[in-house]
């Protein structure tokens, strides 16, 4: 038997955290791939939607299959699985012969991304003690910054206009991400809650010893238990039906409901657009202010790593969708009144969208991804997590595919802002929409958000059952 490891649990999050990093990695990567795609395919933009779509209705996919897989099979198992199909799903893309390939590639890549997105946290949530779970939880969310910053990085560093077939190179380096969550997820184990469910008690106790101190390690197995005994033999479907489940399910959907539709990847995946509307001249000048907001994303995220577990979800909620809602409208006056406020118009654009940033990635960029890995069941644990996962799918699709028809629908007549030939429109009246969201998410945040900070797995599934509210999950009695 190995004994307790005080530093393991973190070198456990880490690894299998990587999963963000491809998940932010070949979301991202993209973005600088296009003008070489479209020269060396010689096709349009419409073909090109099609491409970077096809991600979007893979992890759809992911999300939707994976659930069940996950609860049938096991967390880390789903998650080697993942890591094979982001090996598939990188060299397939670089190799590609045609645009059709490119999109099946894409599309296999989706599903991993889809599958990553909620296995991971949930691994990380059911692996971690409750006293670190916000932290090593909220990791995931920082490697998927580290991803999409890796990705821009690794888009500028093959880029080369005199040679059309570079965008080969920058898919190819997902593979090196790929291959370290294969290997390390071989070296690490299943999570305790899932083995004890499936009666396998004494590798469930081993690894408790392992990641547990020895005072807590008999608490945590009846505490896990007691868990265990209280689910049924419902099929997990009708599981979630039953009237106590409501509200996990409306926070899972909820919450990812409202981290897209205050227009988070409208500037993940279009700012180079928007800072062309704001003035900057030139598209390299442009991408390297998307480049900025990769920092921005990545440090802010570490902010909450930090905080998750200090002031809890709720505050660090509340704080940046406060900062979202004021960011938002201010960047909505700039774009409205851009050409009176000329050249200092473009830098205070810019400020605002990483002040946009900064205040996301501190607070329910991260926090969904946490509080889905939280709020369900052990024995739908792996279900819910799905659900949560595949609405956000479904919504960044929507936010992203309709970004631009909002801001041509939105733009008040004598506002519109050309670059080159190009008429733009006005984003002023797609960021007050958005801003418009962020409000309704605090509101809806006062009722549905929990404070799960300390609280264990178990506990929270206690709390649902006896019909508390989510405001006052966690507080003193």
């Amino acid at each position: 038997m190995k004994k307790y490891n005080k530093s393991l649990i973190y070198v456990i999050a880490a690894i299998a955290a990587m999963g963000g990093l491809l998940f932010g990695f070949d979301t991202g990567v993209i973005s600088g791939a296009i003008p070489y795609l479209q020269q060396y395919f010689n096709i349009g933009d419409s073909t090109i939607e099609t491409i970077t779509t096809a991600v979007l209705v893979g992890a759809i996919l992911g999300a939707f299959v994976g659930g069940r897989l996950t609860d049938l099979w096991g967390r880390r198992r789903i998650i080697l699985i993942s890591a094979v199909i982001f090996v598939v799903g990188a060299v397939w893309s670089g190799m590609a012969s045609s645009p059709e390939a490119l999109m099946y590639a894409r599309l296999i890549l989706g599903v991993a991304i889809g599958v990553s997105s909620f296995a991971v946290p949930l691994y990380i949530a059911e692996i971690a003690p409750s006293s670190k779970r916000g932290a090593l939880v909220s990791l995931f969310q920082l490697l998927v910054t580290v991803g999409i910053l890796a990705s821009y990085m690794s888009d500028l560093a093959f880029a080369d206009d005199a040679n059309a077939e570079c965008w080969r190179m920058m898919f190819w380096v997902g593979v090196i991400p790929a291959l370290v969550l294969f290997v390390g997820m071989l070296f690490l184990p299943e999570t305790p809650r899932w083995l004890l469910q499936r009666k396998r008690d004494k590798e469930g106790l081993d690894v408790l010893r392992r990641i547990e101190a020895p005072e807590m390690v008999d608490h945590e197995m009846e505490r896990i238990r007691t868990e265990i005994a209280l689910s049924d033999d419902v099929p997990g479907w009708r599981e979630l039906l039953k009237p106590w489940m409501r509200t996990p399910l409306i926070i899972a959907i909820g919450i990812m409901f409202f981290q897209q539709f205050v227009g988070i990847n409208t500037v993940i995946y279009y700012s180079p657009k928007i800072f062309l509307m704001a003035g900057f001249d030139g598209t390299i000048a442009a991408i390297w202010a998307s480049v900025a907001v990769g920092v921005i994303n990545l440090l802010f995220t570490v902010v909450s790593v930090y905080f998750v577990d200090r002031i809890g979800r709720r505050k660090l909620y509340f704080i940046g969708l406060g900062g979202i809602v004021a960011s938002l409208i201010l960047l909505s006056l700039c774009f409205l009144f851009n050409s009176a406020l000329g050249d200092a118009g473009k830098w205070l654009s810019i400020v605002l969208v990483f002040a946009y940033i900064a205040c996301f990635a501190v607070s329910i960029g991260p926090l969904g991804w946490l509080i889905i890995s939280e709020v369900f069941p052990m024995k739908v644990r792996g279900l819910g997590s799905s659900i949560g996962s595949l609405a956000v799918w479904i919504f960044n699709a929507i936010v992203t595919f309709t970004f631009f028809k909002i801001v041509r629908a939105l733009t008040i007549p004598g506002t519109d802002i050309t670059v080159g030939s190009e008429n733009l429109g006005n984003p002023a009246g797609a960021f007050a929409f958005y801003a418009l969201v962020a409000i309704a998410a605090l509101v809806w945040g006062y009722f549905y958000i929990p404070e799960t900070k300390g609280v264990s797995l178990e506990e929270i599934e206690q709390f649902w059952r006896s019909g508390g509210k989510p405001r006052l999950l966690g507080k003193k009695k």
